[in-house]
């Protein structure tokens, strides 16, 4: 079990989309927000900076 928590842990931190990574490892969404709260949290911030990239680019001609 510690390396299948390991192995969801590396793809969520690696950006690997939330629904990917519930399907790959046989999970609900809502299983994978219960359990993976701390790490998925974790990504606000890089999200944000997705984001911010992206209506960046929809303001140029």
């Amino acid at each position: 079990m510690p390396y299948r928590h390991a192995g969801v842990s590396l793809w969520i931190k690696s950006g690997v989309d939330p629904a990917e990574v519930a399907a790959r490892a046989g999970h609900s969404i809502a299983v994978l927000y219960r359990f993976y709260a701390k790490i998925l949290k974790g990504g606000q911030e890089h999200s944000n900076d997705l984001i911010s990239r992206a209506l960046a680019e929809g303001d140029k001609p």
